[in-house]
């Protein structure tokens, strides 16, 4: 019932134009108030119910101070978060935006397959849970049904403003446009920063230029699978990945306002991308309850998020990201990601290249990923995590500042 009259009254607000923006703001609003109001009253029932099955965290001695005093802290916390995400965007957001549909997706599909790890490690006693190419696996085939809908289906669209001569540019040249679906996106700290997928090969002749479209959809499967991944590998440590991932969101929400706002989009010279507004509610939704799980998340942990939330909210941003054409500024916006993700392939590389080389494997850091090397040189949780979230936030405002810097 409060779909079909957020469905009538997107209808009327569209009469006047920039109004529907206003409305937009409204169910954002909401959104957000939702959000943080089920992860802060219904998380701590979950946690009581987790404790009561004996849904405890498995901890591997790794030498750190505190570790061994968070055996048994309730695991699959991350059904807080999905739960505070999914609620609130089913009852403000419009369900017939593709957009939405994709993001309702993607985070069923992945909280799914975090889901199952975590039941693996809990109750069947199994500490490694999913095996590995069952995640890579789930994570590829989120992204062919990411890369396959962005690519082929057709209210997928891009503002293409028509010169004199003809030509177009995704920015406002003129009053004349047209949407078109389009494989354009965004290249940061450029002025004419529109880079067209099939046109990555034109030099090598009209066949290669034909075939370089298709090398979006692995490029999709790649950044899904990054970012989630990297999501996963910086939840070490309380609060850091559910902090850092609001920080993430609430950026990506700008971005998808001001991308699905002719107003803003002509100001700031972007491309404007019609209906990608209606996701500044759902990423009001992922911040909330990012938010209000770190209530519960911030040291002394009461909860982890386990596989379940950190998979999810990985893939969403990735997925995200993909929508609003800002990919290409993933490494920024997630450096913690990236850099947790690198300092763990660097280590385990230079660990087999010394064995191999000298008989014996050496260390770039004390232990990987990143955060666990500042454990070991004695660093206190908490300083870790604030500081990560200052270094998150400084990326944040530099994601941000590729708006106007070209």
């Amino acid at each position: 019932m409060l779909y079909h009259l957020f469905t009538y009254l997107d209808r009327e607000y569209d009469l006047l134009g920039a109004g529907v923006f206003q409305y937009i703001s409204f169910r954002a609003g909401m959104a957000v108030l939702v959000s943080l109001l089920i992860a802060m009253i219904f998380g701590g029932k979950l946690i009581r119910v987790l404790q009561r099955k004996q849904v405890g965290e498995s901890i591997r001695d790794l030498g750190l101070e505190g570790q061994m005093e968070k055996k048994g802290t309730p695991t699959m916390g991350g059904l807080i978060i999905l739960l505070a995400i999914l609620v609130p965007t089913l009852l403000f957001a419009r369900l017939d935006n593709i957009y939405i549909i994709l993001m309702l997706v993607s985070t069923v599909w992945l909280g799914a397959i975090g889901f199952l790890d975590d039941y693996i490690k809990v109750f069947r006693k199994n500490k490694e849970g999913l095996a590995g190419r069952f995640k890579i696996l789930g994570q590829v085939g989120l992204g062919l049904i990411v890369g396959l809908t962005l690519y082929f289906n057709d209210d997928v669209v891009v503002r293409q403003y028509i010169f004199a001569d003809g030509s177009t540019s995704a920015v406002n040249a003129s009053r004349h446009y047209v949407d078109v679906h389009s494989m354009i996106t965004t290249i940061p700290f450029r002025k004419n920063n529109e880079l067209d997928y099939c046109n990555l090969f034109a030099f090598a002749g009209p066949l290669f230029q034909n075939w370089s479209c298709y090398l979006y959809i692995p490029f999709v499967i790649l950044v899904i699978t990054a970012v989630s991944n990297g999501a996963n590998i910086t939840d070490g440590i309380d609060g850091l990945a559910a902090g850092t991932s609001a920080i993430i969101g609430l950026t990506l929400a700008i971005f998808a306002w001001v991308s699905g706002n002719t107003i803003f989009a002509d100001y700031l010279d972007i491309m404007f991308i019609p209906n990608s507004g209606e996701l500044t509610i759902f990423c009001l939704a992922f911040v909330g309850a990012c938010v209000g799980f770190l209530w519960y998340n911030t040291y002394p942990a009461q909860v982890f998020m386990g596989d379940t939330g950190s998979l999810a909210i990985g893939g969403i941003i990735a997925v995200l990201a993909l929508i609003v054409r800002k990919e290409l500024l993933i490494p920024i916006l997630c450096g913690i990601f990236l850099i947790e993700n690198l300092s763990v392939m660097l280590q385990v590389s230079y660990f087999k290249y010394t064995k191999k080389k000298y008989g014996e494997g050496r260390r770039i850091f004390k232990m990987s990923p990143l955060h666990h090397h500042y454990q070991m040189l004695g660093y206190h949780e908490s300083k870790i995590v604030g500081r990560f979230w200052i270094v998150g936030i400084m990326l944040a405002i530099l994601t941000l500042a590729t708006l106007k810097l070209r």
